[in-house]
């Protein structure tokens, strides 16, 4: 597809070809593990394995290159997986990461549980302050990984900022973009090298797959990446590609919907005498507003809030909610209410990375804004 198109029009066409075969608008599903040859060694299109590469997962990638403005995509059996390809293909046993101090509780788990036996080590750190991490690189720093927005704290990072300290330094800067969405921000025009989703979430859209993606500017760096995926092989299967690119057509004006509701919910939570502190980068008093209205379109559907009464009254908003469904993940149509302190987030209890446990994150659908309004505010009551 000739480029420049706009981000919607990516979103629907971009490797999304009809078949030329059959003049199918929607890309087939690809459900084979392996193609015939028409000779040792001579590929139709360059299939042999799917491990290696299928029809439909390859228009995935091709379709979440184009609207993250990438040159290289490699799509995931999940965003974890995604997120452990790309430090092992970039680092090596002795290496260095600085990490956000309020990261992902997964993505934590994965640093500090498994590539630590690994022999790779980290420093968190708040990536908001520059002093802090330049103070935190070391001789064998390889890469910088940021979350922006934070999971479940709603930091924000200067991307382009951040990006300039990695490369002073001689190290990579990658992007967990899966609060904000392609849609809403695009870390490689901003100077990363690299960006993580898990598609799971937004670019999914429907909480009904589970996958991941990297994505990179650099071809090189994205066959390393891809190399590494064919050699450990947590591929996204055919049907879980389809399902994904299904929900990439609307991302669009699903995010526009989710900006919307949360928007009007901030305020509301603003309002709240029971909510002691709305964590929403759109908002005025948001520390890092600024930075979020310079380099994203607009603040996304995740808001987390403090509750006053500690952990208990906490606990109480997230069983008494309705149609806030009580549950891990986000990023789907449906509203989605959560505790991350027992929940997304119990691995850092007890660290210096645990979260309040007053805090409720939600995850704003697409309902009627009125209605989730009324929700939060008879559970609050």
């Amino acid at each position: 597809m000739s480029q420049p198109h706009g981000f919607e029009t990516l979103a629907i066409h971009a490797g999304q070809e009809p078949d030329p075969v059959t003049g199918a608008v929607v890309p087939p599903i690809h459900q084979t593990s392996t193609y015939k040859q028409d000779g040792v060694g001579k590929l139709r299109g360059g299939y042999e394995y799917s491990r290696a590469a299928n029809p439909t997962r390859t228009a995935l990638e091709e379709c979440l290159a184009a609207i993250e403005a990438g040159a290289h995509a490699s799509a995931f059996a999940s965003g974890l997986a995604a997120e452990d390809c790309v430090i092992r293909a970039v680092c090596a046993p002795g290496d260095h990461i600085v990490v956000p101090d309020d990261a992902y509780g997964g993505t934590l788990r994965l640093f500090r549980k498994v590539l630590a036996r690994w022999g790779l080590t980290c420093t968190p750190v708040p990536l908001g302050d520059a002093d802090a991490v330049r103070a935190a690189i070391r001789p064998e720093t390889r890469l910088i990984w940021c979350e922006t927005p934070t999971n479940p704290m709603l930091g924000i990072t200067d991307i382009a900022a951040l990006a300039g300290i990695a490369h002073e330094a001689g190290a990579l800067l990658a992007v967990d973009n899966t609060f904000a969405s392609p849609y809403l921000q695009q870390p490689l025009m901003l100077g990363a090298d690299i960006v993580v989703h898990s598609t799971t979430k937004y670019i999914g859209g429907h909480s009904d797959v589970v996958g991941g993606a990297a994505i990179v500017r650099d071809q090189e760096l994205g066959e390393r990446i891809h190399f590494h995926q064919f050699a450990v092989g947590a591929v996204a299967g055919p049907f879980d590609a389809w399902l994904t690119m299904r929900g990439i057509k609307t991302l669009g004006v699903r995010m526009d919907r989710h900006c919307d509701n949360a928007e009007r919910i901030a305020d509301m939570l603003t309002d709240h005498p029971r909510v002691t502190q709305v964590l929403y980068p759109g908002l005025p008093g948001h520390p890092g507003h600024e930075i979020a209205r310079k380099q994203m379109r607009r603040f996304g559907g995740m808001i987390s809030f403090r509750v006053d009464g500690g952990e208990q009254a906490a606990l109480d908003v997230c069983s008494r909610s309705r149609l806030f469904t009580l549950a891990e993940s986000l990023g789907g149509v449906e509203s989605l209410i959560e505790h991350p302190a027992r929940m997304t987030h119990a691995s850092v209890k007890g660290t210096p990375m645990e979260v309040p446990a007053d805090l409720v994150r939600i995850s704003v659908g697409i309902e009627s804004a009125d209605d989730l309004i009324a929700d939060l505010t008879q559970a609050l009551s």
